[in-house]
């Protein structure tokens, strides 16, 4: 309904009053100041202002903004806690005393009581209000209803300061402040409360009800009303129909999001600021806040609507489109309406009447002379399966009928006492609204309840129809306060009257000292709407029973939609306001009230055929999906426009896919009737992660999975895949887009929902990135009963289960045709019950089955076959910057693929890689000959040429172990000297064996399945396999997704996520970082396999190297250089995996006892006397401890085997120690400074020809590069950059050649002289033995020989590989020897540095020592663990490092395990957990970490002690 329309004459009359006005107060100012009120002195202006700031207390600060406050609290402002307890762990109740200051409006109140408790693990509420005398409550009927279920103790979530009094809620998780009221002072009189919360984000959404020109907020000082108003909705910030005090607040890209809901229904304004920040201000009532927490925009939103009462289920009908309009002036022209859009087909299922039908628009009445029919009218519409739909207003009129008739209702009503009263409790408030001189109905009031549903039952009998629309109920009044005006009081003229429209209360309403049931009109006025809908409903429950119908509220409050639907009010027909109504149905949807549309085609106004066409587009997918206009406007249902007309082609279009996907329409609002989940959705809800979508706000979203983009300007673009594309929409089209993922149920349409509800349904499937979809479907008989039936997909098998059965469709109804969207190529085959054909559209990836006979209602397997293109591509150019032009001069295909990112684009041919020229097959083994496929004689790196001819040997170990090698038979290429335990003879038993092979042609492969299932681990006949001089790729598809190892990277996961990672390999000395290679390197991989059972594969190649995981399930190896070694044990359990393959490299060292202890070091000891004091304070603290440590400080400027003389005493100090039971180990880097004048250990290593040089063609001399011995005779300037340090007080540093016997030898003898000279140890500690150097390659930055060897023409994925392999390390073309005298490139053994330093390093500490001692080394090979143990590196002091060291997920308070099915024990309580198969929630104090044993095993133990020793 709109507002009155003021006649010429009436406009001309208010113009001269205004005038006359405007006259008359410039003459008072001109007498009063005897100047002109127009040329007075700015500063004097501005000296008032600030006097009236100081008065109150307030500091005045003039700024060149006149948005921000000049006038601001000062910090002695406010309240103070008095007393604070906490009666249980989820509660704490406060009491406030307040501070002596200047009041604001006088009436401040001095004592309050603060109450807060935890309600649900999600939901915080907190109360502040007198604590002496009882306020105005918004006495809401569903919050009431709802109770608390606590978990978490208050003090996670909320924090209190007390002086001044604040508080400040937090996410538990991180402690992150999400309202903080620190930020300025609480005010609290008697009519004028203020509150100020600082927020963690600018992602506002929400309050309402207002038109909000972006979805998301302006909180540039931004100030909302909220005051129920009866106005025009014009983009001002107006206070509009509805109370919606609640917004959301989206935290960051995690999706983290809270909402705040003040539960207060006095007028109130809301400013948002830049801190950003909000402040409250509200002129009665009491602070009631309720905080919700959310992992998700989406899940805040429910918590929200599980306190305030979840939406109602709209009857289905009510899901088609409809039309109305404001005065068609008889009964005839409504039919006329009707019938010329039946004519034109368009689906339509509802016709309304405004307040025209009635007479002289007075309730429960109707024109007998214009509407004479209307009693036949519902019958009419229902012959054709439509529905009738009627206004009413609150306002009753008190003058009786046409020809003097008693108007009966207004009669009963006085008899009653049912009306809104004067502030005396007894006389009628008498206003003015579209009948005339009006009372109001006090719907607070039990008996006017009973009398509005006495009256609308005896006018349902008169008038039959199917749904109530009521309006007007804000409450309007077209005067201001009452045909008698308003009492100056204090309730009519409150001290402060917030930004509301008029700035004054009764503005077009009642006088807010009017009474009501519930309390004083000032205090309820914005509850006017939400008590009429209570009303209503209780009507429409006597008058419909059991069958569901419709309401349709302008005015709403929290909690309406559990009732109720609305609609955005009077628009007008401009392109501004078809987009601002998108703001609205969205923020309707936080707010509870998804049954939600706007006037299409506009209200107010005439619309142009392009205006309204585009908004019939639009409005095919409103939730409310109505077509009205005012009278005096030309007439704009689509049939206006002409049969024949583009508008009614699209309407019909539109329409059709709307009534098309009503199931699915229909599910969602099932779902936020059971969830409270939205129907209407902004596109941030789902993509949160992707900044861009904050400000989609002209596109939205069904659910989850159908993307709506209208045209709102003759340019539009479409937000895909976080880019903005172009999109061709014409004048008949919008965009819809499915998302993948989605299942769609689908219904063939009809003109109406009561023929298209017999028709058959379908599906609509739309893969994903995974090729899965899933999705949900209700369908009930329009009122209690229902049915709810899942439907997934997942690998070609369609599910379809009925997780909830309660009616059967008496229609049986069958699924007919189901859809797939995504589906690459026909299926090799269909299985279904029924199933006549399919289709299969191969330019559009769409799969038809069609002719199916599904019972809606029972469960359903369809299945079908084929294979995923996608994930069968094996990338043909992992290096970054990939194009067409690149990719085919490769001799590979290029295919963009625009909805899954890390799927490649250039792939192999599927005949690309080699085929077998020769096999020989024999008991123990396979060796075949392959040459590379002629077709693709491109080389893909020309500095790296394809070797054409190679050699396979598969060799059968044992039962459980095979090998499988490929190489060039005709050169020597580097193979990796790390003796591995084999067995002589080889397995050739085939029955023993728990695997057989076998070898694919073309392309080659090879196939290695495990005899006791038949699962394939290992499948390398799939296109890529290369093998050049420094390129080696060869691919195979894995038995499952379950993969785990490869190192040494740091993986967020144990498992690994096989969704397109790669992870480089290359020992390098960088910390632990994600996808960053670190110390060691480790190519081997444990796999599960679907049946349970685990293999292990062992890449035996040394040179730098990656692994790529793709979804196929796939892995790629790659490596630049070497050859193809693989080992494979067969399990069949992860632990018998881990014990063949240890078996195969050597099982781990057996450490000293001692080491099992704790142990203590540090990087940073200043002296001898700071380990001394340090063993002495543990001691007297009692804590076990073993082993000290001594970091590389020990060392007279960090040379090797050298003490420093601030450290002179710590052999005195370790002998005491090792006396009282204590062990040493101290630190040894290999790296030997070759500056010192005198200096044995690099002198006998010189001698002994120890260190690693340059190839004698090159140089004959010293590979030099620097790590942390310094200079001779300097001081460090730490003030300077790294690398000016390094490049100025660093010394040259030689590498010893650790393969070398001789090196060996001489390591050894530094160690022993160590030992006997100068201090006794028990273990050595290995580091920066990848190797590690402060310079690139070599002092000065050139390495010799050939270029390729540091940059290579594939570079892995290595930290700073931009910078070559020798970043931070030595060159790749320095020459190492090997013990038998070959001597190879460094290039080559880069990543068994730190492999051949712990042998030696372990040997010597045995032979120097006499006992087995421990040996802890950062760079590691497969085979290290033979002689030594590994820390993690240089990880940092942070939570998750902490999560990282075990590859788990862990929070602060508590952890996550898992319990595998046994019977488990408490360690601490010795209690069986009575838990098995299940994942729990452990708590986690300070001083407790969940230790459980094993049922059926023995443990044994040992009393402690402080150290070992003692044992």
């Amino acid at each position: 309904m709109g507002l009155k329309r003021w006649s010429r004459l009436e406009l001309i009359l208010i113009g001269l009053f205004l005038l006359m006005t405007v006259a008359a107060i410039t003459m008072i100012i001109v007498f009063v100041t005897e100047e002109p009120g127009v040329i007075k002195d700015g500063n004097s202006v501005f000296q008032s202002e600030q006097m009236k700031c100081e008065q109150r207390g307030c500091c005045w600060s003039p700024l060149d903004e006149r948005n921000v406050p000049w006038c601001f609290f000062s910090t002695n402002q406010g309240y103070t806690v008095e007393h604070l307890e906490h009666p249980n762990p989820f509660v704490i109740n406060v009491q406030l005393k307040r501070m002596a200051a200047p009041s604001l409006f006088g009436a401040d109140i001095e004592q309050l009581t603060f109450h807060a408790e935890m309600q649900t693990k999600n939901r915080l509420r907190f109360k502040i209000f007198d604590a002496k005398n009882r306020r105005f409550e918004v006495p809401h009927v569903h919050i009431r209803t709802v109770s608390s279920n606590p978990s978490s103790p208050i003090t996670n979530t909320l924090d209190i300061a007390h002086n001044p009094f604040g508080l400040t809620v937090r996410r538990k998780e991180n402690r992150r402040a999400l309202f903080d009221t620190t930020i300025g002072p609480l005010v609290f009189a008697d009519q004028y409360l203020q509150l100020s919360a600082k927020l963690p984000s600018h992602n506002i959404f929400g309050l309402g009800e207002h038109v909000h020109t972006r979805y998301r907020h302006d909180t540039n000082w931004r100030t909302w009303p909220i005051f129920t108003r009866d106005t025009q909705p014009n983009g001002r910030a107006n206070n509009l129909y509805g109370h919606h005090p609640f917004f959301l607040c989206l935290e960051d890209e995690s999706g983290k999001s809270f909402g705040v809901f003040l539960l207060n229904s006095n007028a109130m304004e809301v400013t948002l600021q830049p801190a950003p920040a909000v402040t409250y201000r509200t002129i009665g009532g009491i602070f009631d806040f309720y905080i919700f927490f959310g992992d998700t925009p989406e899940q805040v939103v429910q918590e929200y609507l599980e306190l305030i009462g979840r939406p109602v289920i709209p009857p289905y009908w009510s899901m088609g489109f409809q039309l109305s309009r404001w005065n068609y002036g008889n009964l005839s022209e409504v039919k006329r309406v009707v019938e010329r859009n039946r004519a034109v087909g368009l689906p339509y299922d509802i016709q309304y009447t405004d307040i025209d039908y009635m007479e002289h628009m007075k309730d429960f009445t109707y024109d007998p002379v214009r509407f004479k029919e209307l009693p036949e009218f519902a019958e009419y519409l229902h012959e054709k399966g439509q529905k009738y739909i009627l206004i009413l207003d609150p306002a009753i009129a008190t003058s009786r009928r046409v020809g003097g008739a008693p108007y009966e209702s207004y009669d009963r009503g006085m008899e009653k006492n049912v009306w809104v009263t004067k502030s005396d409790g007894r006389t009628p408030i008498v206003g003015r609204v579209w009948p005339g001189e009006t009372v109001f109905p006090d719907f607070t009031s039990e008996t006017c309840i009973d009398w509005w549903v006495d009256e609308y039952e005896r006018f349902y009998r008169e008038i039959k129809h199917d749904a109530l629309w009521i309006d007007m109920n804000e409450v309007s009044n077209f005067l201001k306060g009452s045909t008698t005006g308003c009492e100056d009081n204090k309730l009519n003229y409150p001290p402060y009257t917030p930004k509301i429209l008029n700035e004054l209360l009764y503005s077009m309403t009642l006088c807010m000292d009017a009474k009501q049931e519930w309390g004083d009109n000032y205090d309820v006025h914005s509850l006017y709407g939400y008590s009429m809908v209570l009303a209503t409903e209780k009507a429409l429950q006597h008058v419909f029973g059991p069958n569901r119908t419709m309401m349709l509220t302008r005015s709403s409050f929290p909690g309406v939609g559990k009732y109720s639907g609305h609609w955005l009010g009077d628009n007008t027909a401009t392109w501004n306001d078809i987009k601002w109504a998108i703001h609205g149905m969205l923020e309707f949807g936080l707010f509870g009230i998804p049954y939600i549309g706007a006037d299409i085609c506009g209200f107010f106004g005439d619309s142009s055929e392009e205006l309204c066409r585009r908004w019939m587009q639009v409005g095919a997918f409103y939730p409310f999906s109505r077509n009205h206009n005012a009278m005096n406007f030309k007439p704009q249902d689509p049939a206006a426009f002409g049969a024949d007309s583009v508008l009614v082609k699209t309407s019909k279009h539109y329409l059709r896919i709307r009534y098309t996907l009503l199931p699915y329409l229909y599910t969602l609002f099932y779902k936020a009737h059971t969830t409270g989940e939205t129907v209407v959705r902004p596109v941030l809800h789902e993509f949160y992660s992707d900044r861009a979508t904050w400000d989609v706000d002209l596109q939205f979203l069904w659910g989850k999975h159908l993307l709506i983009t209208p045209v709102l300007d003759p340019m539009e673009r479409l937000t895909d895949r976080r880019k903005h594309v172009d999109m061709y929409l014409p004048a008949d089209k919008l965009g819809l887009h499915i998302r993948g993922g989605a299942v769609l149920p689908t219904q063939r349409p009809e003109v109406t929902t009561t023929h298209s509800r017999s028709n058959p349904m379908g599906l609509v499937i739309a893969l994903d990135d995974n090729n899965q979809a899933a999705g949900e479907l209700f369908w009930d008989d329009g009122d209690s009963r229902g049915i709810t039936i899942s439907v997934s997909l997942n690998k070609g098998v369609l599910t379809m289960q009925v997780t909830k059965a309660g009616y059967k469709d008496p229609n049986n109804l069958k699924f007919e045709n189901i859809t797939v969207l995504g589906v690459p190529h026909p299926p090799t085959s269909v299985s279904v019950t029924h199933v006549n054909t399919g289709s299969h559209l191969g330019a559009t990836t769409v799969l038809f089955l069609h002719g199916l006979s599904l019972t809606l209602g029972e469960t359903y397997l369809v299945r079908w076959d084929m294979e995923d293109e996608e994930l069968q591509r094996f990338n043909c150019h992992p290096e970054e910057n990939a194009d067409e032009a690149k990719c085919k001069s490769r001799g590979c295909i290029w295919k963009v693929r625009m909805v899954t990112e890390r799927v490649p684009w250039c792939f192999y041919p599927k005949d690309y890689g080699y085929v077998v020229t020769a096999a020989t097959e024999t008991d123990s083994g396979i060796m075949v000959d392959i040459t590379r496929n002629v077709k693709h004689r491109i080389s893909a790196r020309p500095d790296s040429p394809d070797i054409n001819n190679l050699r396979v040997e598969i060799r059968y170990h044992t039962s459980d172990l095979l090998q499988f090698k490929i190489w060039d038979p005709t050169s020597d290429r580097f193979e990796v000297p790390v003796p591995l335990s084999t067995p002589d003879a080889p397995e050739t038993d085939e029955n023993k064996r728990l695997y057989k092979v076998l070898i694919s042609n073309k392309p080659f492969g090879i196939q290695v399945i495990r005899r006791s299932t038949g699962t394939k681990i290992w499948d390398s006949s799939v296109p890529g396999f290369t093998f050049s001089d420094m390129f080696i790729q060869v691919s195979t598809r894995l038995p499952s997704k379950f993969i785990y190892g490869f190192g040494e990277t740091e993986h967020p996961t144990f498992k690994h996520d096989l969704n397109y990672h790669t992870w480089g390999m290359f020992s390098k000395d960088q910390p632990p970082g994600y996808k960053m290679n670190c110390y060691g390197v480790h190519p081997f991989y444990m796999g599960l396999e679907d049946t349970a059972d685990a293999h292990g594969v062992l890449l035996l190649n040394s040179n730098a190297m990656d692994v790529t995981f793709q979804p196929t399930p796939a892995l790629t190896f790659r490596t630049v250089g070497g050859i193809l070694d693989f080992y494979m044990v067969l399990g069949p359990t992860p632990e018998m995996v881990v014990q063949e393959y240890t078996a195969l490299i050597g099982r781990p060292v057996l450490p000293a006892y001692w080491s099992l202890g704790f142990q203590l070091c540090r990087y940073g000891y200043a002296n001898d006397s700071e380990i001394k004091s340090l063993y002495k304070d543990m001691r007297a603290a009692g804590i076990p401890y073993d082993v000290q440590y001594a970091d590389i400080d020990y060392m007279e400027r960090q040379l090797d085997f050298v003490l420093d003389s601030e450290f002179a005493g710590l052999p005195a100090v370790v002998d005491s120690m090792r006396n009282e039971g204590m062990r040493f180990i101290f630190i040894l880097d290999p790296a030997i400074s070759g500056n010192e004048t005198r200096y044995p250990a690099f002198e006998r290593g010189q001698a002994a020809d120890v260190f690693i040089k340059w190839p004698k063609h090159l140089k004959d001399d010293i590979v030099w590069g620097k790590v942390w011995p310094d200079l001779p005779n300097v001081d460090v300037d730490e003030n300077l950059d790294w690398d000016t340090q390094v490049e100025i007080y660093r010394a040259y540093t030689a590498f010893p050649n650790f393969f070398r016997t001789q090196t060996a030898t001489w390591w050894q003898k530094e160690i022993q002289d160590f030992y006997n000279n100068i201090m006794k140890f028990d273990g050595l500690w290995i580091d920066m033995n990848e190797p590690a150097s402060f310079v690139h390659g070599t002092v000065g930055g050139k390495c010799l020989g050939d270029p390729l060897l540091e940059n290579p023409p594939y570079m892995p994925p290595l930290e700073s590989k931009h910078l070559g392999l020798n970043h931070k390390t030595l060159c790749m073309n320095s020459e190492q020897i090997l013990n038998n005298g070959r001597k190879v490139r460094h290039y080559d053994v880069h990543n068994l540095y730190g492999w051949s330093h712990t042998k030696p390093s372990f040997d010597a500490l045995l032979s120097v020592t006499g006992k087995r001692g421990v040996v802890v080394t950062r760079s590691t090979y497969p085979s290290s663990g033979k002689w030594a143990g590994h820390w993690l590196g240089d990880n940092f002091s942070r939570w998750d490092q902490l999560v990282k060291s075990i590859i788990g997920i862990c929070r602060f308070r508590e952890v996550e395990g898992y319990l595998p099915n046994a019977r488990w024990y408490d360690y601490h309580t010795a209690k069986d957990v009575g838990v098995r198969g299940e994942m729990i929630s452990l708590p986690t104090p300070l001083s407790h970490i969940n230790l459980h044993v094993r049922g059926g095993y023995i443990l044994p133990q040992q009393k402690p002690e402080n150290t070992t020793y003692y044992r």
